[in-house]
């Protein structure tokens, strides 16, 4: 009689690896099966691509001492014994990638500690792998791999938007009194309505940035760099410019109400600094991702952003008309 047993893949691998080759990750298969098994596996997963291939474990000699940096397009790595897989991440690791490592025994604790993110299986992965790994996958399926990915650049992205909106917003209200008080014009901001703004129109929006969900595009973008910080040279470029801005807005409506309506006291307080506020709100879809639809939008469609817009409108409008609040603030009703 003959017996034959199949182990077949999951059927949502295919398009995890697409995923992961459309956001500019590899994935490589490294296993201890014949090269045979772990071919066919390859190609029924789509991972085997024209210009890669299959290499076996004896092949890799001289790779630890970096003079053989040709074997590392192989799709597929067969017959691969532990330290085999410990001198491929490290090989991996000298050609400046970032690499993630998933196992689940005893003998992949080597690798799992070397890789730049160890993934571990939760369901069969062994104490020692679990150990020596910085990630648990809990349900053993790849695809989660790619959905944590992309989980980490909507995250990033929206540590981005939030540090780039607080960070102009407050430099536009220190170059708004800084340059009203070296130009001997009226003091635009009482320090209580710059702490009322600080408290009101930055804090809700900024949340609100904190809570997107991403864009359709996020995970067809290239990887970032390990090193590259937060705020970069593009996103200070953003903020100055954007801090300048809001700059002007305000100040040209302090000239505009000071000299042409001929506004003074609180009256001239006041204009100038719904100005600013109003302005900060507006400034929140100026946050959208580069290269994205000025109409549709992770802004315009994060219903966050407009509650905390809603919000901050009605903490703005209110307090001018309300006796107490306005003599607290400093304000007096709109005419």
């Amino acid at each position: 009689g003959i017996v034959g047993l199949e182990d077949p893949p999951r059927a949502d691998v295919p398009a995890a690896i697409r995923a992961c080759r459309e956001a500019g990750g590899r994935v490589v298969m490294v296993t201890g099966d014949h090269a045979v098994t772990a071919l066919a596996i390859g190609r029924e997963i789509g991972l085997v691509t024209p210009d890669g291939g299959v290499l076996e474990g004896a092949a890799l000699a001289g790779l630890e001492r970096g003079d053989r940096a040709d074997l590392l397009g192989a799709d597929i790595y067969a017959r691969v014994n532990p330290a085999e897989k410990l001198q491929l991440v490290r090989a991996w690791q000298r050609q400046g990638a970032v690499v993630a490592m998933t196992g689940d025994g005893v003998n992949d604790a080597p690798a799992l500690r070397q890789a730049d993110i160890g993934i571990a299986m939760g369901r069969r992965g062994t104490d020692a792998a679990r150990e020596a790994a910085a990630m648990i996958l809990l349900d053993d399926a790849f695809p989660t791999i790619v959905s944590a990915i992309r989980e980490g650049r909507v995250i990033f992205g929206n540590i981005r938007r939030f540090a780039a909106f607080l960070l102009s917003c407050n430099l536009s209200e220190v170059l708004v009194v800084g340059l009203a008080v070296l130009l001997a014009l009226p003091l635009p901001l009482m320090p209580i309505q710059i702490l009322y703004l600080n408290l009101v129109t930055d804090v809700f929006p900024a949340f609100a940035l904190a809570s997107g969900e991403g864009d359709a595009q996020v995970m067809q973008r290239p990887p970032r760099s390990p090193g590259e910080p937060i705020l970069g040279r593009r996103q200070w470029r953003g903020i100055v410019l954007h801090g300048l801005v809001l700059t002007a807005g305000t100040l040209g409506s302090l000239l505009l109400a000071r000299y042409w309506l001929g506004l003074e006291g609180r009256a001239l307080v006041t204009t100038t600094f719904l100005t600013l506020a109003f302005a900060q709100l507006g400034h929140v879809f100026n946050m959208r991702p580069n290269g994205s639809s000025a109409w549709r939008n992770e802004i315009n469609c994060n219903p966050w952003i407009w509650a905390a817009l809603a919000l901050c409108t009605a903490l703005l409008a209110v307090p001018p008309y309300v006796p107490l609040l306005a003599d607290t603030l400093m304000l007096a009703p709109i005419g």
